[in-house]
Order: structure tokens, then C-alpha cells, then sequence
């Protein structure tokens, strides 16, 4: 991903704040010259098991995720390959009205991570405790955070049930851009209105997109 330098992230823990609060991705990989290329939207949470300090960077963090099984996709994935995972955060339609200048141009705020890696695909062949385990992993991060907490402990027994069409992996970050497209490049005055705009709006992605213009210097 091309990222301008006005656009980078003040710092890395932004990027995987990014990935935590919009955890579907989009994983591309390489098929043969017959399949061309593979893209598949799954969920991806941080691995509860890792450490790290997230200032320092995405490189070397591991990630977890899981897909259909009988996808095309999954068989396509080979040991050490390199695949990308695509993350897009708030994002929003600027019109020219807010620039209060002429001539101007329309453009689009957005936010987004793009981080490379390798998969490691787990329990091949008998699907087990590891897959389990990220699934599990998934619906507990994702309940605490956009669910309603929802207890999963009577669905355990169906899980296990559904376990050997689930393709589990981990996934272990060698680099990350990211870009934080946020009006940077306009005066404070502008700016500001894009922002207040932002915020009026209905919708909530562009309220999201409003918070980001804040927060970020």
C-alpha cells in the first residue's frame, strides 16, 4: 500500500488498535496461474497468548482467524507463503461545499492497515483443541467488546460438533503499513469543518471517522 508520508500513523499502536476495532479482514493470497488470486472476509482477533508492546511496531505480532474449510481458498494456503491481511477503518466522503474554496476537488478520508505475513495452519488433518481454542478466542473478544455477553458455555458441545468444517490459523505479522487519511493536508480552519461535518452526520462511520480527526495530532 502506497502511504504518503503526511498520512502515516503518529505511532504503531495505532494500527493494531485499527485491527481490534474492525477485526474483519480480508486475507489475499496467490492460487496457481489457473485460480489466480485468493480473497476471502474473515475475523481476526490479537492472540491472547502473545506478548509484546504494541508502540513497537505490527512486525512479529500473531493474529488468529479461522474460515470455511471447504473454501477454495483454504486448500490453496501453503506453509511459509506470504498472504496479506487488509483492515479498513472509519472512512467518509468529503465534499467540496466544506472547503469553502473554488476551484477545489472532492475526496474520500479513510483509515486502513495492510499487514503481511505467514500462516501456520492448525490441528491439520483432525481439527481439535486448537481450532477450538480460536474460536472460542474470537467469540469471547467479541462479545466482551460488541456483544452482549453472551455465555457460550451450553454451545460447547455444538462447536465441537462444527469443529472439523473449521480451518483455523495463526497468522504471524513480517510487516504492516497503515494509512490514517485524514485531512492532514488541509488548513486547521477546514480541517475543523470536515470534522464537524463528520460528526453531524447520521451515520456513524462518519462519527467514527470524526473521533479519528480528533484523537489524531
Amino acid at each position: 500500500m502506497f502511504v504518503p508520508p503526511l498520512y502515516r500513523e503518529p505511532d504503531a499502536s495505532w494500527m493494531l488498535e485499527l485491527i481490534r476495532r474492525n477485526p474483519l479482514a480480508m486475507m489475499v493470497s496467490n492460487g496457481t496461474e489457473a485460480e489466480g488470486p485468493f480473497a476471502t472476509h474473515l475475523p481476526v482477533i490479537p492472540d491472547p497468548r502473545a506478548t509484546g508492546d504494541p508502540a513497537a511496531g505490527l512486525a512479529g505480532t500473531t493474529l488468529l482467524g479461522h474460515m470455511n474449510r471447504a473454501n477454495p481458498h483454504w486448500a490453496s494456503l501453503k506453509a511459509g507463503a506470504t498472504v496479506l491481511l487488509t483492515f479498513t477503518g472509519p472512512h467518509a466522503y468529503v465534499s467540496p461545499t466544506l472547503y469553502e474554496v473554488s476551484p477545489a476537488a472532492p475526496t474520500w478520508n479513510f483509515t486502513a492497515v495492510h499487514a503481511r505475513g505467514t500462516i501456520e495452519k492448525l490441528d491439520e488433518g483432525i481439527p481439535d483443541e486448537e481450532t477450538l481454542r480460536v474460536v472460542t478466542s474470537t467469540v469471547r473478544d467479541f462479545e466482551e467488546r460488541f456483544g452482549t455477553g453472551w455465555d457460550m458455555s451450553e454451545s460447547l458441545g455444538y462447536f465441537r460438533e462444527i469443529m472439523p468444517a473449521v480451518g483455523a490459523f495463526r497468522f504471524t505479522v513480517s510487516s504492516a503499513d497503515a494509512m490514517f487519511k485524514l485531512s492532514q493536508e488541509k488548513t486547521p480552519d477546514i480541517r475543523d469543518r470536515v470534522e464537524r461535518s463528520f460528526r453531524a452526520s447520521a451515520c456513524g462511520r462518519h462519527r467514527a471517522t470524526a473521533d479519528l480527526m480528533e484523537q489524531l495530532p
